[in-house]
């Protein structure tokens, strides 16, 4: 197999698209023959990407690189960037407003979960410029 590159485009405010790029990342790494385990943890800290640049930042970009030992995702925004990352990353922490919960989304679990199911990742943020967050995906030998 030779390296894959993906992009997609995650539309800002809408949850009904969001986890799109996620589910078809995921579609294409089974069809590639990945591992489950890979497929399920590309997926879930994908989503959380996703869903945190719909809430946060009014949509942003998602570029994926397959290969055979490793993927790699990058989720860039131009959203608000985040003020205390460290703060970010605990688990239940929230900055999102009322009607996104009630939606049942903001729960303070998407950074927590994206480095919970990836092997690498990396957040580079600046306030009022936006994120970029690269999670990176070793993909095990014997597959």
């Amino acid at each position: 197999m030779s390296c894959v590159n993906l992009h997609y485009d995650v539309p800002g405010d809408d949850f009904t698209r969001a986890g799109e790029a996620s589910g078809k990342v995921k579609n294409t790494l089974k069809e590639l023959g990945f591992h489950a385990d890979v497929v399920r943890n590309v997926a879930i800290a994908m989503y959380e990407g996703e869903i945190n640049m719909v809430i946060h930042a009014g949509g942003g970009e998602a570029d994926v690189v397959i290969d055979p030992q490793h993927v790699e995702v990058t989720l860039t925004d131009h959203g608000p960037g985040i003020p205390d990352v460290s703060l970010a990353m605990k688990e239940g922490y929230s900055t999102a407003p009322d009607n996104v919960r009630n939606l049942g989304f903001g729960a303070g679990m998407g950074l927590p979960n994206m480095k919970k199911y990836a092997d690498e990742m990396q957040i580079e943020t600046q306030v009022d410029v936006g994120t970029t967050i690269r999670l990176g995906f070793d993909v095990p030998a014997a597959q």
